[in-house]
């Protein structure tokens, strides 16, 4: 292998657990949208294009769990609920934007390289053997 790659050891039974709940495209947005201030859910909701009520529960439930959000439950009529995040939940800041600007970066590469993949086997590409 080359000098300039980086060698990780590959410890998929330690890592994998992990990844499953930080690495989805929901628990990355909110925990970016949290990074800025304090939300209530509504608030998160409206923030967060396309999440459902559903979704957005089951997501602030687990990251809650993860201890990378607390919540809190606000003295009001009706009662409402705020979230925060903790310092776990901020030591993602850097990697998830780094991910963001990445993906900015090369978005339009991605889009580009879907197109020429979906164009192929519409003309009858041949796939290879993985």
């Amino acid at each position: 292998m080359s000098k300039d790659v980086l060698e990780l050891p590959l410890d998929v039974t330690s890592t994998r657990p992990i990844l499953e709940h930080i690495a989805n495209k929901w628990t990355v947005l909110i925990l970016s949208v949290l990074c800025t201030r304090p939300a209530r859910f509504n608030d998160l909701k409206r923030r967060l294009d396309g999440i459902t009520h559903k979704a957005l529960s089951e997501a602030l439930k687990r990251l809650e769990r993860n201890g990378l959000i607390s919540r809190k439950v606000l003295p009001t009529q009706p009662i409402g609920v705020e979230y925060t995040i903790t310092d776990l939940g901020c030591s993602l800041r850097d990697p998830f934007a780094a991910l963001y600007n990445w993906s900015l970066a090369n978005g339009s590469a991605m889009e580009k390289a879907q197109r020429a993949y979906d164009k192929s086997r519409a003309n009858g590409g041949v796939e290879e053997e993985i």
